[in-house]
């Protein structure tokens, strides 16, 4: 009896929580996709999810799962294999496979830093990072984002070892990170850089390895985190770094530790998706096309993030009306949806819409005429 009166206390106080949370419009429950709506809001940039011929040929069994956590029952030939891969594709001594690009940042940011040592990380840098580095020891600060100057005044405080974390391409708009100034200034200050992949994997140089390679700075970057769930169409992530680093982590994150490995099938799509990006340039020029198009064809008076990544933004003043304008995309047959506080500052709503190398100019160019429309009225 006590213990139904308490769950109900308790239930009383979560269901006043999300009420609160329904009353100003923040409420977010799961859904799935209408039939017939028109995609604009998956982070399958190239379509790679979509492509039946990447795990057509995952017909052998070997495993349904992996049975344990590689330090007991669950490394297996096949992951060993594609860390090797992955470690060349990247140009990295060494990489390490996690379940996924949050656990990645969790892991590594949460077990590399000790007590007395500073990270600096911008700003707007994803959920994954900041509870990572919540979850060290260190001494942490944030740095406004993208600013050369606010990074540097916060390098000349910083004591220990000093980590910077940053997103080559920030997840919300869309832009680069100037990461070419940051590792001078990283160097600068013997500070060791970390950076995020996860909106550059299998979308930037020639063979979709990301930006840090594609800058040719990926010796002088202290770890990156690559993520197989976007653009590569797929599900897990890796570190990248050195053969230390791999030992450490493998010791020491406990986000890898107490983690059940990856099955084959997902290990063995990973290779196969990356092996058909590898093959099909032609992906990324339709995907840049398409970009350029929406850019052409949104009225220039339209607020809009100046973005040139697939992740493009209108930009809107309060949660009501970013709320009113994904319903008017919505009703028109489009897919996304509205982001609103607190998941991105008060008066920075917006609409995220997502391109993609499989949106067709007609689906696009329908789009925009939504958009224009909705700001004549």
């Amino acid at each position: 009896m006590n213990f139904e009166k308490t769950t109900l206390r308790i239930e009383d106080t979560l269901l006043a929580i999300l009420s609160e949370r329904k009353k100003n419009g923040t409420f977010r429950f799961l859904r799935i996709q209408k039939e017939g709506m028109v995609d604009f809001i998956s982070n399958d940039y190239l379509g790679l999810a979509k492509v039946s011929e990447i795990s057509e040929s995952l017909h052998s069994f070997v495993d349904n799962g992996a049975s344990g956590s590689r330090l007991l029952s669950g490394n297996k030939v096949y992951h060993e294999s594609l860390e090797k891969y992955l470690a060349d594709y990247f140009k990295a001594e060494s990489t390490l496979l996690f379940n996924s690009g949050y656990l990645a940042n969790l892991g590594l940011l949460s077990s590399v830093p000790q007590k007395g040592d500073t990270i600096l990380f911008d700003e707007l840098s994803h959920m994954c990072i900041k509870e990572g580095v919540r979850l060290s020891r260190a001494n942490y600060f944030n740095f406004k984002h993208n600013s050369l100057e606010n990074l540097e005044q916060k390098l000349t405080k910083a004591t220990g070892n000093i980590f910077v974390v940053v997103e080559s391409v920030y997840s919300m708009d869309g832009d680069q990170a100037p990461l070419k100034q940051i590792v001078e200034l990283c160097e600068k200050y013997s500070a060791n850089l970390i950076v995020d992949e996860a909106h550059t994997t299998g979308l930037f140089g020639d063979s979709g390895f990301g930006l840090c390679c594609d800058l040719g700075l990926e010796d002088r970057i202290f770890a990156r985190t690559y993520t197989f769930g976007k653009a590569i169409g797929a599900h897990g992530a890796a570190v990248a770094g050195s053969e230390i680093l791999k030992d450490y982590l493998i010791n020491y994150s406990r986000h890898f530790i107490y983690t059940t490995a990856l099955n084959y099938h997902s290990v063995q799509l990973i290779e196969n998706a990356i092996n058909y990006r590898k093959a099909h340039p032609e992906l990324v020029e339709k995907l840049t096309r398409n970009i350029l198009l929406f850019r052409q064809l949104i009225r220039r008076d339209i607020p809009k993030l100046e973005s040139f990544h697939p992740i493009q933004g209108i930009m809107v003043n309060g949660n009501e009306e970013a709320i009113k304008l994904a319903d008017h995309l919505n009703a028109a047959g489009f897919d996304m949806r509205p982001i609103v506080s607190p998941t991105v500052p008060v008066n920075q709503e917006r609409i995220r819409i997502c391109l993609h190398a499989f949106n067709s100019t007609m689906e696009i160019s329908n789009l925009c005429d939504a958009i224009n429309e909705y700001y004549t009225q």
